[in-house]
């Protein structure tokens, strides 16, 4: 198998390559380039590519699900800015305040339908699993999405209806980037589950560490502003813990909770995570996930080299600034 740099390259490469129409639809395709060329991890395109690769087909053959996967994300991200109403995404100006709610709206609709076609370019054998997988992980964000909407209404969300959500939001798409190169890959239905479970354990242990870095990052390397969680009052992993834990300590984070959102929110809000010792359990969380994805991955019948991969692409993740 290839180095998680070189798939995670070849991604990007065929991502550059997109070609979408001009002229007098510029206004609806360039925000799509603007949004695909922005970077980020490409960990699931990346994590298809590996998929499929171990499994015994070149990734080359996988580079249009890949794309695909990478523009259904990106497809998300568009409207999660408008719901969400962020002014920035890695680093810079989010579609929707670059343009207008409505072109991230539109933009963001296109390429749904965008990644269906890529999607669909696989082989006719496997394209009705393939299409179900990519529907059903896609139905799951979509839960997700409208779950975390709820949360943000509601003055309680307990730790285990938190995850689940996870699951939905996040754990879905990478589950399903797993299972839909495994089976581009060639492999059973059995291991192209297993593959799934791995890549929603990683999910879940992903969010998490997003959850820690939008509170304990650096902006300059997580691409957005640090604190807007806490600020927006969102339902992340080290809220809802440290609210369960109950207390004083609790009792004040609800105080700090319903300050305005300011700077002074943040640093209180903060201070009082680090009080409870939040850092050491988000990251004690990440790493039982990521355990429980390791365990999925030694259920396949993947030799040990080839595990090895899917291994290092969770240590890459553990302990990452963005």
């Amino acid at each position: 198998m290839l180095r998680i740099s070189e798939y995670s390259a070849m991604a990007e490469a065929a991502i550059r390559e997109i070609s979408l129409p001009s002229g007098n639809l510029d206004a609806l395709y360039s925000p799509i380039t603007y949004g695909m060329q922005a970077g980020g991890k490409r960990l699931r395109p990346t994590l298809l590519l590996m998929a499929a690769d171990a499994f015994g087909n070149c990734p080359e053959k996988a580079i249009a699900a890949a794309v695909g996967i990478e523009m259904f994300h990106n497809f998300t991200l568009l409207h999660d800015d408008v719901m969400d109403k962020s002014d920035v995404r890695r680093g810079r100006p989010s579609v929707h305040a670059k343009w207008d709610d409505n072109t991230a709206i539109l933009s963001g609709d296109t390429m749904l339908t965008l990644a269906t076609k890529k999607i669909s370019e696989v082989d006719d054998s496997i394209l009705r699993p393939v299409l179900d997988t990519f529907n059903d992980q896609a139905l799951r964000v979509y839960e997700g999405q409208r779950l975390d909407m709820d949360f943000e209404k509601m003055d309680e969300v307990n730790l285990d209806e938190y995850i689940e959500m996870i699951k939905d939001k996040t754990g879905a798409l990478l589950g399903g980037a797993a299972k839909i190169g495994a089976l581009i890959g060639g492999a059973s239905a059995e291991d192209a589950e297993k593959m799934y479970e791995f890549g929603m354990m990683l999910g879940v242990a992903f969010q998490i560490e997003d959850d820690y870095l939008d509170t304990f990052g650096n902006a300059d390397t997580f691409g957005k502003p640090i604190g807007g969680d806490i600020n927006n009052n969102k339902k992340t992993f080290l809220m809802v813990k440290a609210l369960a834990n109950g207390g004083s300590n609790a009792q004040a984070l609800k105080a700090a909770l319903s300050m305005a959102p300011s700077p002074t929110k943040v640093k209180t809000v903060t201070r009082i995570y680090e009080t409870m010792g939040m850092p050491a359990v988000s990251k004690a969380e990440v790493a039982a996930y990521s355990s429980k994805a390791l365990a999925a991955i030694k259920k396949t019948s993947l030799s040990d080299d080839r595990r090895e991969a899917f291994r290092r692409l969770i240590e890459k993740l553990i302990g990452r600034t963005k």
